[in-house]
């Protein structure tokens, strides 16, 4: 059974023209995807899509085979629980007026899931790797990649069968990049991922499956690995050309 199946999805804003156009994609679970093209290639527009914050214009998209309603309070509490999102800028997505444990618990409370918040939240913090004293902290006592960790945290506390991660290193600088792709290859043993960026390398190294757009337009999907060793289209050699490579974690 897939997670999430667009098909023939069409996106427009209200009397302007298409921003995406028939979009056909399965996501497996177990398979990572990754989403890449450059500003105004529609990426942004199929994250709402895929987190249920829009409504596709034509075309069905479905989670575990049944359409995504989101005017459905009952199946979008069960989609919340399942389908979580980490943000690109650590600095704004956290709450400063809350401790740490308030906001890695937000999902727990805001879903009623019944469970031992204080185990979940603690269990949520160690797989991120960070210190059991951070939870009585604010997010501007901690670095960027820091706070990026508090956000993956509070994504992965529900249990979640699907991460979607919005260019979620672009904010970061170069060497704490490599650490947060790391901890998010450790969890993607656990669960799968969405991984939406303009950065075809850092995609690769979380991904094996890959779509590629331009102008609201899947140019190229399939294996990860032979995309990158053989691009049919001039648009993903273009992409490649212009992405720097990243460095090991160290």
């Amino acid at each position: 059974m897939s997670l999430l199946n667009l098909s023939n999805v069409s996106f427009s804003y209200t009397a302007g023209k298409p921003v995406l156009h028939e979009i056909n994609l399965t996501l497996e679970a177990g398979s990572n995807l990754g989403i890449v093209g450059e500003s105004g290639s529609g990426k942004t527009t199929m994250l709402k899509l895929l987190l249920g914050l829009q409504r596709a214009s034509a075309g069905q998209v479905s989670f575990r085979e049944e359409a995504l309603d989101i005017k459905n309070s009952g199946f979008m509490r069960g989609f919340r629980r399942s389908v979580q999102a980490v943000f690109q800028d650590p600095y704004s997505s956290l709450d400063p007026r809350q401790r740490v444990f308030d906001i890695i618990a937000e999902p727990l409370r805001s879903l009623k899931i019944e469970t031992d918040i204080t185990r979940a939240v603690s269990q949520a913090l160690a797989a991120v790797d960070l210190p059991a004293d951070a939870l009585k902290r604010y997010p501007h006592e901690f670095s960027g990649g820091q706070r990026q960790r508090i956000a993956i945290a509070r994504a992965i506390v529900s249990s979640p069968d699907l991460i979607i991660a919005d260019e979620v290193v672009s904010a970061l600088d170069l060497s704490t990049r490599a650490r947060i792709i790391e901890l998010l290859r450790d969890l993607s043993r656990h669960m799968t991922f969405v991984v939406v960026s303009h950065d075809i390398a850092l995609v690769s190294m979380l991904c094996d499956r890959l779509i590629v757009l331009e102008k609201g337009k899947i140019v190229e999907q399939g294996a990860t690995r032979d995309i990158l060793a053989n691009p049919s289209h001039s648009y993903t050699r273009n992409l490649l050309a212009s992405t720097p490579r990243m460095p090991r974690a160290g």
